[in-house]
């Protein structure tokens, strides 16, 4: 049987890094303990509070650390390795520092066969990075994403756990990268269903008319 402590399959974190913050730094305000402790109020065991009060660390700190999840497991009073389990199982919670806009592109399978990877690599090209990586300026981290639940979309990415931006081209790339450089944030964009569509008789909106129009999707040059 292999040793996987001397011999591991990928590289083991390192458990005890260089805290990136420390002292003042490091430490909840006064309304934020008092927002952490009323999520913890909420919920039958204190356990729970747990993915509330990560997602305000990471807006407050950026990313988390491991000094930064001690924090958020010393305020709610639960073991560090349950709070470290939970930041590591998601992958909205950044453990290492992004750059100020996180695009998500999915490469999941609806994504994949409609451009997924065809829109991966023109932005990797376009920013001169690769997926992982982050710009030198710190403006931008390009991610693969599994899927993001809009598969009549696709191809499409998220912007920093927020907007959506449905149907990419490369030429909706270069307009959403440019409004970023500029502070702009893409607005939220609201699709059609098929079910939605005259056509089909369905038509349930009442704003229908005003939003874009489900459409047939690209079909994919790059499967990988």
């Amino acid at each position: 049987m292999a040793d996987f402590i001397k011999n591991p399959v990928v590289d083991l974190l390192d458990r005890n890094p260089e805290p990136v913050f420390s002292g003042k730094d490091l430490s909840f305000s006064k309304d934020e303990k008092a927002q952490i402790m009323k999520w913890v109020s909420s919920y039958p065991s204190k356990e729970g509070a747990v993915m509330h009060g990560l997602w305000l660390a990471q807006e407050k700190f950026g990313f988390l650390p491991p000094e930064v999840i001690q924090l958020v497991a010393d305020e709610i009073g639960m073991p560090y390795a349950d709070t470290y389990g939970v930041a590591t199982f998601y992958t909205q919670y950044f453990k290492e520092k992004k750059g100020d806009y996180v695009l998500d592109v999915c490469t999941c399978f609806s994504c994949q066969l409609c451009g997924g990877y065809d829109i991966l690599h023109y932005l990797e090209d376009k920013l001169g990075i690769h997926k992982g990586e982050t710009t030198a300026d710190g403006m931008f981290t390009i991610q693969e994403a599994e899927c993001l639940g809009a598969c009549g979309s696709a191809p499409m990415l998220q912007v920093t756990n927020g907007p959506y931006v449905n149907h990419l081209t490369p030429e909706k790339i270069d307009a959403l990268v440019d409004a970023l450089r500029d502070g702009k944030m893409p607005e939220f964009e609201s699709v059609t269903l098929p079910q939605d569509e005259d056509e089909l008789g369905g038509n349930r909106r009442t704003d229908v008319s005003l939003t874009p129009t489900y459409g047939v999707c690209p079909v994919s040059e790059t499967l990988s």
